[in-house]
């Protein structure tokens, strides 16, 4: 078991907070953007730990582990009712309904087509009927668009800041392996660099205990 931290930037966690969203956390994703970092590396049996620093202290917000990954567009699909701009993976089309109620075909690689006679040949459609928005919490709506993987579990904790001890932040290491592993980076005046959160990093042992004990 690896454990990674992960960063939602302060603005994401305050929709959370808005929306009453609470809990149990369900559901990490990674874009292609930095904002929100790759999660490729993260595989079934980890623990994905969601951070966000807010005057200059450093909160875990929760605890998943991770029991399944897929896409993110097969994820949103499946339990959101919508893709909520996750990537369309190659062969798939979408149905679409543009302003004036005309129909037309969005394809996975950003290509429109007016009717179903102008699709390649051997794509997958999806229907408008297939498209129904379900009930579901916040923190699973992707926060930025071009989502590409999601990682999730049912045994995750609840949705709430959990202060890191200042005194520790500059003793958590992380990387792979041993000979790798790299302290945060601090500003002059002790802020947390925004390049030491702006990653997907796996955890050391030492500093996996620290994120667990807040759990426990």
């Amino acid at each position: 078991m690896a454990g990674y931290m992960v960063y939602w930037p302060q603005d994401r966690w305050k929709e959370i907070k808005k929306a009453g969203d609470a809990g149990p956390i369900k559901v990490v994703y990674g874009s292609i953007h930095a904002r929100m970092p790759t999660i490729a590396s993260i595989r079934v049996g980890d623990v994905v730990f969601p951070v966000t620093y807010m005057q200059k202290h450093l909160y875990a917000l929760a605890r998943l582990p991770v029991t399944h990954r897929e896409s993110a567009f097969d994820y949103t699909m499946r339990e959101l009712g919508t893709r909520h701009s996750a990537l369309v993976p190659e062969g798939i089309v979408e149905e679409t309904m543009d302003r004036t109620g005309g129909i037309y075909y969005w394809s996975w690689d950003c290509k429109h087509y007016n009717s179903q006679k102008e699709l390649p040949e051997g794509v997958r459609i999806i229907p408008l009927s297939e498209q129904m928005e379900k009930p579901h919490q916040e923190h699973q709506n992707p926060f930025n668009c071009c989502s590409k993987w999601a990682v999730w579990g049912e045994e995750g904790s609840s949705l709430e800041p959990r202060p890191l001890p200042d005194e520790l932040l500059p003793e958590l290491r992380f990387g792979y392996p041993k000979s790798k592993e790299k302290p945060l980076k601090f500003t002059a005046n002790g802020s947390v660099l925004s390049s030491s959160l702006a990653a997907t990093r796996r955890m050391s042992e030492e500093t996996l205990e620290v994120f667990e004990k807040l759990f426990r």
